[in-house]
């Protein structure tokens, strides 16, 4: 995927339903909560869209999130040839490629400053 775009962001929260009515009243965000993934989502208007996850809570990939820490994805057609590019240069992969079923396929990788990072491929792509 040519660039690289932005597609998702998650926001830690110890409350997501809380955050999503917070963002919704101030900003006037979308706010959707998945039953099948008690998962709250939002959409902004122009902008990529995203979630909220609870901070400080054990989740199945054992990805950390913290108050302070938004989780960024990028677009890419191909996670495994990316994750390489990215370890060539001096990153990490934290998660590997991992499906998120009837949705598509997710990864987490540090650059080298540390920074998280996710990549993501739809499996309509």
């Amino acid at each position: 995927m040519s660039g690289h775009p932005i597609v998702h962001i998650e926001i830690p929260a110890t409350n997501t339903g809380a955050a999503g009515k917070f963002y919704s009243e101030v900003f006037g965000w979308n706010i959707q909560a998945d039953e099948m993934y008690g998962y709250v989502q939002f959409q902004s208007e122009g902008g990529p869209g995203g979630g909220f996850v609870e901070a400080g809570k054990d989740n199945p990939v054992n990805i950390q999130y913290k108050p302070d820490s938004l989780l960024v994805y990028l677009a890419t057609d191909d996670i495994d040839a990316t994750l390489k590019t990215i370890e060539a240069h001096g990153g990490k992969t934290l998660l590997a490629k991992t499906e998120i079923p009837h949705v598509g396929w997710w990864a987490v990788f540090t650059d080298p400053s540390g920074n998280r990072l996710a990549l993501y491929t739809s499996a309509s792509h």
